[in-house]
C-alpha cells in the first residue's frame, strides 16, 4: 500500500520553509557590464561611450534612444536620466595586444577565457575586465584604473595632457555608493549649467533693451556732423549769418560755434560794406552820364525841327 520500501522522507521534504535567495553569478554579472551595452544588450563595439554614472553604452544605440519620441517608447532605467548627447561622453580606450577577439571561439572547440579584456589601461596595463576598478575622465574620455590616478598623482591627463579635477573622475560600473555620490555631482553639475544659462539671457535682454533707445536717438557724432555741415558751407554763406547776427544783436541765435565775433569776422564785414560803397557810386555815375546823354539828343532834335 506504500511506504513499504523502507523510505524515510525527511523534514526538508516535508515542511516548507522559507526560499533562499537566488545567487547571481558574479563572473556572468562582470561579462554583462563590462562587455555588454547596458541600453541594447548588445555586444560593446566602438564607438563606445559612458554616461555620468559610469555605465557604458554603444553610442548608436544612445542615438537611437534618443531619436525615439514614440508614445509606444518603453522606459529604459539604465538611460532615463541621458536627455541629450552631451550627457554622454566617448571613451578614448586602448587595445589589449594579448586579446585576439571571437576569432578562436568560433567553432566552439576551444576555451573561451571570460577575464581576457578588449581594452587596458595605457599606464599600468590592467585589462578592463571588471576585476579592477576603471575611471574616465570628463573633459577628455581617456580611461585609466585607478591604480595608476593612485600611484601616480597628478592634475593633467597621463595620456592628452588635459587638466583635470577630482569632479571630472568618474568610476566606470562602480558600486552602489559609487554611483549616488555620482547622482549628487550630475544634479549640482546641472543645476550650474542652467543658472549660467539664466544669467547669460538676462545680460543679453539688458544690452538689447540698452542699444534700443541708443539706435533711435542721434548719438553725439551725429549732433557733430551737422554742426559740420553748417560750418563747411561756402563762404559767402558765413558772411551773410554774420552780419544777420550783428545787426540783430543776437550772436547766438544763426550758431552757437561763433559765441565772441573774431578778426576774420570783422574784416570780412568791413570788406563787404566797402564794395557796396564801390558799387553805388559806379551806379551813380553811370546813371548821371546816361542823362547827360540824352539832354543832348533831345537838344539836337529841337534845333533841327526849328531849322
Amino acid at each position: 500500500m506504500g511506504c513499504d520500501g523502507g523510505t524515510i522522507p525527511k523534514r526538508h521534504e516535508l515542511v516548507k520553509g522559507p526560499r533562499k535567495a537566488e545567487k547571481v553569478d558574479k563572473v556572468a554579472e562582470l561579462v554583462a557590464r563590462w562587455f555588454y551595452c547596458a541600453l541594447s544588450q548588445e555586444k560593446l563595439r566602438r564607438p563606445i561611450v559612458a554616461c555620468e554614472l559610469g555605465r557604458l553604452y554603444n553610442k548608436d544605440a544612445v542615438i537611437e534612444y534618443l531619436l525615439d519620441k514614440s508614445p509606444d517608447k518603453t522606459p529604459m532605467e539604465s538611460a532615463s536620466h541621458i536627455k541629450s548627447i552631451k550627457n554622454v561622453t566617448e571613451l578614448q580606450l586602448v587595445d589589449n595586444p594579448a586579446w585576439c577577439g571571437d576569432k578562436e571561439s568560433i567553432k566552439g572547440d576551444k576555451y573561451d577565457d571570460l577575464q581576457a579584456a578588449r581594452f587596458i589601461c595605457p599606464v599600468v596595463g590592467l585589462e578592463m575586465n571588471g576585476r579592477h576598478r576603471f575611471c574616465f575622465l570628463r573633459n577628455c574620455g581617456c580611461v585609466f584604473s585607478e591604480r595608476a590616478l593612485k600611484e601616480i598623482k597628478a592634475e593633467v591627463c597621463h595620456k592628452c595632457g588635459v587638466p583635470f579635477q577630482e569632479e571630472d573622475v568618474i568610476v566606470l560600473n562602480g558600486n552602489k555608493e559609487d554611483v549616488e555620490i555620482l547622482k549628487k555631482r550630475m544634479e549640482e553639475r546641472r543645476l550650474k549649467s542652467k543658472l549660467e544659462k539664466k544669467s547669460k539671457k538676462g545680460k543679453t535682454a539688458a544690452a538689447a533693451s540698452q542699444q534700443e533707445p541708443s539706435a533711435d536717438s542721434p548719438g553725439p557724432s551725429k549732433a557733430k556732423g551737422g554742426k559740420d555741415c553748417v560750418n563747411s558751407s561756402s563762404g559767402e554763406n558765413r558772411q551773410i549769418i554774420f552780419t544777420k547776427s550783428s545787426e540783430n544783436g543776437n550772436p547766438s541765435v544763426p550758431g552757437k560755434v561763433n559765441k565772441a565775433p573774431s578778426s576774420t569776422t570783422k574784416r570780412s564785414i568791413a570788406d563787404s560794406e566797402d564794395k557796396s560803397e564801390a558799387y553805388k557810386s559806379i551806379f551813380t555815375t553811370h546813371s548821371s552820364a546816361k542823362r547827360s546823354k540824352e539832354e543832348c539828343s533831345n537838344w539836337v532834335t529841337h534845333t533841327a525841327y526849328y531849322f
